[in-house]
């Protein structure tokens, strides 16, 4: 599942070709990914400007001229393919249709935006701008972590009496939005906590350090993304998720990174995901 730093490498990269731009005609292929696709919403996209391209937690927002909020969100599978770029960024040759090429933005100035899905768990949903916040799937939502109302003494209280594992806690949507699985990892890597310990249990001034890790780590990865980008010359325009240089995740044997620490990094499974971490200077 794409994070919160892919989620907005995606973005930034969709929006040299969408933001300000026409969706002249947009083909929807299929009636439904994970849920239905509103009523008539290749007519209602048809003909409208995307006035602004925002990210709000893992979901792509794309406010339009009609006063309307198109929602995407990638799902497990989900990519989004650019071809046609007039800005020379991509190529500019529109590759031959695709089985799961199932909603197709045929943009104004010659671009063509393609949502791939081949397992189909991505979603698509229209709202109005004005009450976009209320829909079932943002109204839900915590801070966003790079934003000004998460801070110290929001995720203090948060985790005051929980008794939840930290990384369960972390993860919890509502006490803040986009976080997932990798970059959990990473933060608590780098606060030196064990994801193991007790949300509740952890000394106030830890959970507040806690804050400033989690946005240098995402801060650090959508920089390694944005990056990527700009020399991205894959073949078919696609723009999907970056590597990035993992302290923990993924390293389950390998010696742990910290300086002075001969531990090596282990694997747990909490609540069904891997988590991955140094006991020796992880507490």
């Amino acid at each position: 599942m794409p994070e919160l730093p892919e989620v907005e490498t995606v973005r930034t990269g969709l929006a040299p070709v969408m933001e300000g731009q026409v969706i002249a005609r947009a083909d929807v292929n299929r009636p439904d990914l994970r849920w239905p696709f509103p009523e008539g919403m290749a007519a209602r996209l048809t003909g409208q400007r995307v006035e602004r391209l925002r990210r709000r937690s893992k979901y792509i927002l794309a406010d339009l001229a009609s006063g309307e909020t198109l929602l995407i969100h990638l799902g497990m599978s989900g990519r989004m393919v650019v071809s046609g770029d007039p800005l020379g960024r991509f190529v500019h040759d529109h590759p031959l249709p695709e089985k799961h090429d199932h909603v197709v933005f045929h943009m104004g100035n010659g671009a063509r935006v393609t949502f791939n899905d081949a397992r189909r768990f991505g979603a698509m949903d229209l709202m109005p701008t004005a009450t976009a916040e209320a829909h079932k799937l943002l109204a839900v939502l915590g801070p966003e972590p790079l934003g000004n109302d998460f801070h110290e003494d929001h995720l203090v209280r948060a985790f005051s009496g929980k008794n939840s594992p930290v990384k369960a806690a972390l993860l919890d949507q509502g006490i803040v939005a986009g976080l997932g699985n990798i970059y959990v990892c990473e933060a608590l890597f780098r606060a030196g906590i064990s994801p193991r310990r007790k949300a509740g249990q952890i000394a106030a001034p830890r959970v507040a350090a806690l804050v400033p890790i989690i946005r240098r780590v995402l801060e650090d990865a959508i920089a390694a993304g944005g990056s990527s980008l700009r020399d991205y010359r894959q073949a078919d325009g696609e723009l999907g998720y970056f590597q990035h240089s993992f302290d923990v995740y993924g390293r389950e044997g390998a010696p742990c990174r910290r300086p002075g620490c001969d531990g090596t990094i282990r694997r747990i499974v909490q609540s069904g995901r891997s988590s991955f971490y140094c006991a020796q200077c992880q507490r």
